[in-house]
């Protein structure tokens, strides 16, 4: 299980091929564990499209401060 809740998943790729990625991510903005996540379900969505399938929801994550626990220490 990764550190966000998921089950993580072993891809293999090549060392040149992935540090290039890394390159890539980088001046996009995103982590590269983002970026494969958006192409797989941009891929998942135009596959159950082609089949006539609904696309499935969005999941929404809301990020919410701690709550502070009242003291002014």
């Amino acid at each position: 299980m990764t550190t966000k809740g998921l089950p993580g998943r072993v891809v293999r790729i090549d060392d040149e091929t992935w540090a290039e990625y890394g390159q890539l991510c980088e001046e996009k903005g995103i982590a590269r564990a983002a970026d494969i996540r958006m192409y797989v379900v941009r891929e998942v969505n135009a596959w159950r499209k082609a089949q006539g399938l609904e696309p499935r929801k969005r999941k929404v994550v809301v990020r919410r401060k701690k709550a502070s626990d009242g003291s002014d220490d």
